[in-house]
């Protein structure tokens, strides 16, 4: 029999309360849990050190998950060059995805109310701070840009804070989601999908967003080809995708798109506008989704949108620079309806479960979306890998 310090905690526990005439909750462990966790822990820029830390307690209210994969965001590899959040050293990664192996006696079922137990599949979402406006219900006052997430947050004594590990404490009044009916593939995508979930129901706000609507997709990374698959399941079908490599763009097609232009065969703005006014048959878009990060692109983007059509920001997750806009032609004079889109809500976790499968109902490749795996000893030549654009999705899978 294999025991190690935790269960020899668990088991001096049971015997003193049973001295004590308590009659002790069965722990909840899955086989045997190894005395030592590794942690992928970003040491300083472009730097990752595989350290070994001793495994926590699991409290009342934790959950021990044993992670199997976690994908490799953007905002990832914009700490690993520069460091903009100043967190380092931290244990990153927060597309994440496992199963439990231990939790404590308090837990009984996840975020949505759905049973939860050892063995079970599970993703995180956000960290809630004591902040009244920031609710599953009412986002109205404060979005969740003031919650935290796992894989962003401060080195501490228990150092399992990020999903590039082996093992991962999630903590108590912390959301945590059932997602045993997912595979791998799909149980990592989940994150990056909850962003364009919750872009596309900012775009229906502003009632332009229909079935019928001529759309504009600018940039065809990770998120805009999730974002064509987003409004492909939706039913809508006429999706125009813009980006400058034709492989992005071919694949925008297999997502959903009904046709590409690659801004690289136009020169300047004006013709691009044209491009994509001609690949909708004459028309320009009635609503514009900007997924760049670039200002450049956020400047060009309102060309291609009619008087009275809609846009929805989502690419600027740091500080990108500023853009370039004339405030008359591109947003007064054509009345162009604007919102921003930031992360997720818990509602948006829900509501992408159900995309994931609608989309592979409907044959959407969405497990092509992962180019890339390693395992976590090579976790820098993955980030390597992704900051050379080699792939689109890159993610970092356990063994």
């Amino acid at each position: 029999m294999d025991i190690n310090s935790s269960n020899i905690e668990q088991i001096v526990r049971q015997v003193l309360d049973s001295m004590n005439g308590v009659s002790a909750p069965a722990p909840q462990v899955s086989g045997a849990v190894p005395a030592t966790a590794h942690v992928a822990m970003l040491t300083g820029l472009e730097k990752f050190e595989i350290k070994e830390y001793p495994m926590p307690a699991v409290g009342d209210d934790d959950v021990l998950v044993k992670v199997e994969g976690c994908g490799v965001c953007g905002t990832d590899a914009h700490e690993y060059k520069r460091d903009p959040f100043g967190l380092i050293p931290v244990a990153l990664g927060h597309e994440g995805t496992g199963e439990i192996v231990k939790m404590g006696k308090n837990v009984k079922v996840d975020s949505a109310g759905k049973p939860l137990k050892v063995g079970d599949k599970v993703v995180t979402c956000m960290i809630f701070k004591d902040n009244p406006d920031i609710t599953m219900y009412d986002l109205n006052k404060q979005n969740v840009g003031g919650a935290d997430v796992y894989g962003l947050l401060p080195d501490d004594d228990v150092h399992l804070n990020g999903w590039f590990s082996d093992y991962i404490l999630v903590r108590g009044g912390s959301t945590i989601f059932n997602v045993s009916d997912l595979d791998l593939d799909s149980r990592i995508l989940i994150e990056p999908c909850a962003v364009l979930i919750h872009a596309v129901e900012r775009a229906k706000t502003t009632g332009i967003l229909r079935f019928n609507s001529r759309v504009v997709v600018q940039g065809c990374g990770p998120i805009g080809l999730i974002c064509i698959a987003v409004l492909r399941t939706m039913g809508i079908e006429n999706i125009v995708a813009v980006d400058g490599e034709e492989k992005r763009l071919q694949f925008a097609k297999e997502m959903g798109a009904t046709a590409s232009v690659n801004f690289k065969n136009h020169k300047g703005i004006e013709a691009l506008a044209d491009g994509v006014k001609d690949a909708f048959g004459g028309y320009l878009a009635d609503f514009a989704f900007q997924c760049t990060g670039s200002p450049v692109a956020h400047s060009n983007i309102y060309k291609f949108i009619r008087n009275g059509g809609g846009l929805c920001e989502l690419g600027f997750f740091i500080n990108g620079g500023d853009a370039t806009i004339n405030p008359h032609f591109d947003i007064c004079s054509k009345e162009i309806t604007t919102v921003g889109s930031w992360v997720y809500t818990l509602r948006d976790y829900a509501t992408t479960f159900d995309f994931l499968k609608r989309a592979k109902g409907i044959g959407l490749p969405i497990e092509k979306l992962i180019t890339h795996k390693y395992p976590l000893e090579q976790i820098d030549e993955a980030f390597k890998t992704n900051l050379k654009m080699e792939g689109l999705k890159i993610a970092i899978v356990n063994k």
